[in-house]
């Protein structure tokens, strides 16, 4: 395994396995499968409704805690000051922690100030070992990392080979954010698998083109995080670790570049209001299931 060292000193690995998507009924399953694989880094999320599955795939694999690295984040409702001290602590009754690795804001939206105010506090309390954010433009990255107490430590975002982030890179690097992709395959759209050039590589190495994908994130310096939900794809996914692209390479990944988001833009309108009516809804249901059982 490689890893990086975040601006606080803490060590995280390169590779994690994540689990956005991975229905509740599959979770515990396939988390347990990954620390079996090898991987010892666990993306989850308030959002990814399975963070008790996680919390019971931890428990039951008798891998000591300070050998998992635990990434879980904020979701949009739960911003703001105290909503989102209590969403961290109840995420570490989910995840059955008594602390979290690091601790992320999922969106960019709301008050997500007061939501960074409460992740600065429990980080000093020691509830959490680093604290970042997720889909974070440069813009905004720039604001929070300049004006708040504590710099954000990683940066979570949209990288694969149709989108590359390489002014973002610059940026989150020049305020010394570690960047992590979701999506690092781009979920397979718009052919990524079937990508020529990659093709081409994975050939030359006897390699997966989706193992190509990981080890030129990883050359990049990016941390990333792939789902699966197949044992077989996380240990060849977790095999990336014994080869090394070229110069030339890199500079023929770097021509798939379409240097625009595969799914959507944070700057559109559009989306924003998408955002907001999920949060309206999902506040909706809670306070309907609320009223159900206070009768």
């Amino acid at each position: 395994m490689e890893y990086k060292i975040l601006s606080n000193g803490v060590k995280m690995p390169q590779l994690g396995y994540g689990v956005y998507q991975v229905t509740k009924e599959e979770c515990e399953r396939c988390v347990l499968d990954a620390l079996k694989a090898g991987y010892r880094s666990i993306d989850t999320a308030q959002s990814y409704f399975n963070e008790e599955e996680v919390g019971n795939a931890i428990q039951k694999s008798g891998i000591s805690r300070e050998e998992i690295f635990l990434t879980t984040k904020v979701w949009i409702e739960h911003y703001g000051y105290e909503a989102s001290k209590e969403s961290v602590e109840e995420s570490m009754r989910k995840l059955q922690v008594d602390y979290i690795d690091l601790m992320l804001l999922h969106q960019p939206f709301a008050d997500y100030y007061g939501a960074w105010r409460a992740l600065e506090d429990l980080y000093e309390e020691g509830k959490i070992r680093a604290i970042g954010i997720s889909n974070f433009y440069p813009d905004r990255m720039i604001d929070l990392a300049s004006f708040a107490r504590i710099k954000p430590m990683v940066n979570q975002i949209e990288i694969h080979p149709h989108n590359q982030q390489i002014k973002a890179k610059e940026w989150n690097e020049k305020y010394g954010l570690q960047l992590e992709a979701w999506a690092p395959f781009c979920e397979g759209r718009g052919g990524m698998f079937e990508e020529a050039v990659l093709e081409e590589i994975g050939a030359k190495y006897g390699k997966t083109t989706a193992q190509v994908i990981l080890r030129w994130h990883i050359q990049r310096g990016i941390v990333v995080i792939p789902k699966s939900t197949h044992f077989e794809r996380m240990v060849e996914n977790f095999n990336v670790f014994d080869f090394t692209l070229t110069q030339e390479d890199m500079d023929k990944i770097a021509t798939l570049d379409k240097k625009e988001s595969s799914f959507f833009s944070h700057y559109d309108p559009n989306m924003v209001e998408w955002f907001v009516k999920m949060v309206e809804e999902r506040k909706k249901q809670h306070d309907s299931s609320k009223e159900k059982k206070s009768w």
